[in-house]
């Protein structure tokens, strides 16, 4: 049967009988009377016939057949309202509507959190669904078409649009007993010699790693994970290194054995920007969530200015001579 056969009002009738599961509550919440919610049940038993609700005692339950309705119903509706919000205006006080939004794990764990107490306040009916970044979802422009948002570092060319949303520095995090480590530092021949653990996301190096490449230093990446989080438990307790966003390093001072240490060459940017798809740009919803994640961004500010040298010449030119002259 087409949907032009039945009055689709039947629909919002059908789901408060179904969750009210009595006619005369199903009809104040819908500011009906009694007798039109009792005529609109009727023509639901004669569409599905089945009776939907049975009186079992002085309450009614809903048979088998309704019990599979009830979530479809409510699913189906809730996807009506959404698309006769796209032309109107999004209220986030009311809204119930969920969103989902890709993360590396090292947003998730400085920006969520965050981003959470503002929706509550703001929007305490929307949900929000975060994703991990899975291996090709960088390079694939289905991966975009498929979630409201994309935080991940600026600068893969994904096809949509793009914003900065957060800035950030990469540090070295090292155990505290490492004994290459000199008055709390490391020098550019300590990051050339030591092992690493290293964050493998997607084909892309991180910034700090292409910075080492121009410096003539690949790194001994003895270790590599898909994600941030779990490097400072990796660095605890062995010689191992890792360059991990400060913002991050930090959240995990107080939880891992490690130390927190200023790179040996001049600060390396990270930008993280949220992308979205082009035939999001106009929707209320969307927009109202951009500016949600823009306003936690710019909250976050700038991070404290560590004490960085701006070069290591420690070790001195000659004495590591496949450096670039420009360190």
């Amino acid at each position: 049967m087409g949907l032009g056969a039945i009055d689709l009002n039947l629909l919002v009738a059908l789901e408060a009988l179904l969750e009210e599961k009595n006619v005369t509550h199903a009809g104040v919440r819908l500011s009906t009377s009694q007798s039109a919610m009792s005529g609109s049940l009727a023509r639901l038993r004669r569409h599905f016939n089945d009776e939907l609700l049975v009186r079992v005692g002085r309450e009614y339950e809903l048979t088998p057949l309704a019990e599979r309705l009830l979530p479809v119903v409510q699913a189906s509706l809730h996807k009506a309202e959404e698309a006769l919000s796209l032309t109107r205006h999004f209220d986030p006080t009311r809204s119930r509507q969920r969103f989902s939004v890709v993360m590396s794990d090292y947003v998730m764990t400085v920006f969520v959190e965050p981003l959470l107490r503002v929706i509550a306040e703001e929007a305490p009916g929307v949900r929000i669904d975060f994703h991990p970044i899975v291996d090709g979802q960088l390079e694939n422009e289905t991966h975009l078409r498929c979630h409201d948002l994309m935080v991940v570092p600026l600068g893969y060319q994904l096809p949509g649009v793009s914003e900065a949303v957060m800035h950030d520095r990469f540090v070295c995090l090292v155990d505290p007993d490492n004994p290459r480590l000199t008055d709390g530092r490391l020098g550019l021949r300590d990051l050339a010699e030591m092992p690493h653990a290293a964050c493998a996301i997607g084909k892309s190096h991180t910034p700090a790693e292409r910075q080492l490449e121009t410096l003539g230093i690949t790194p001994k990446v003895q270790v590599s994970t898909p994600g941030f989080s779990v490097l400072p438990f990796l660095v605890s307790g062995t010689d191992l290194v890792a360059l991990v966003p400060e913002r991050l390093a930090r959240r995990y001072e107080g939880f891992a054995r490690c130390a927190v240490v200023p790179t040996p060459f001049p600060d390396v940017p990270l930008v993280e920007a949220m992308y979205w798809h082009h035939n999001r740009h106009s929707d209320p919803a969307h927009r109202w969530l951009r500016e949600t994640v823009r306003k936690v961004g710019a909250a976050l500010g700038e991070p404290p200015r560590p004490g960085i040298v701006p070069v290591d010449d420690r070790h001195g030119r000659h004495a590591f001579p496949e450096l670039s002259a420009t360190s």
